[in-house]
């Protein structure tokens, strides 16, 4: 059956969209504009945020490897200066310190007790040095000396303190005691004096500073000869 509306314009009923189909045009509308935000939150905000923390972490590492490359580089160095340094420790352990060596046979010769025990002088001293391996002796010190006292004791008591110090840590022990007595002179102070040699061979190297210096356990026998 057909209607057929025939009031005037202004008095028909207008149509209305349907309260489901307005419900689901509203709905979409709201999802997309919810999912728009969504993908602009994702797109500008976490993105950016993830931005920053990447480089925040790339200004980090690149920080890191400066360092890294830096402690290379002083292990490097270190490595290097530990070679020379074992280097030098080599050639020292093959040399002699005579200033050393100077200075703890002056020790000893200072140690006579104002010559209650030994008072001693040199007239000179000579030292001489090889490093050639097949050499029979790596060197050896030598000088003339002299004892200001009758006692030829007084020669063995200083081989003996010379040979308990630490300056026989290089050398071989010495040959026993010997010398000579000059005639007694009233007008000399002292009026004796026993002269002695003097001669110390270097230990060989490898076996150099092995062994302690050992005390005597008796004084070996005196060669004396007297001046006319």
């Amino acid at each position: 059956m057909m209607r057929v509306n025939l009031l005037p314009e202004q008095h028909r009923r207008r149509a209305r969209t349907p309260l489901k189909v307005f419900g689901l045009v509203v709905a979409f509308v709201a999802l997309t504009s919810l999912l728009a935000s969504w993908y602009g939150w994702l797109a500008y905000g976490v993105m950016n945020e993830v931005h920053s923390e990447l480089s925040g972490l790339q200004a980090d590492a690149e920080g890191l490897q400066r360092q890294i490359d830096y402690h290379k580089q002083l292990d490097g160095e270190r490595k290097r200066f530990a070679g020379r340094e074992e280097a030098l420790a080599g050639v020292t352990k093959t040399r002699v310190l005579w200033t050393r060596k100077i200075d703890e046979l002056i020790g000893v010769i200072n140690a006579g007790d104002d010559g209650r025990r030994h008072f001693v002088w040199l007239d000179d001293l000579v030292v001489s040095q090889s490093s050639d391996p097949r050499a029979s002796s790596p060197g050896q010190l030598k000088a003339a000396g002299h004892s200001g006292s009758p006692h030829f004791s007084q020669v063995a008591d200083f081989l003996e303190d010379l040979e308990r110090s630490s300056f026989l840590e290089d050398f071989l022990p010495p040959s026993p005691p010997e010398g000579t007595q000059t005639d007694p002179d009233p007008e000399l102070v002292p009026a004796v004096v026993w002269n002695f040699p003097l001669a110390l061979q270097l230990r060989p190297r490898e076996s150099a500073k092995v062994e302690p210096a050992k005390k005597p356990a008796k004084k070996a026998p005196v060669a004396m000869e007297s001046k006319q």
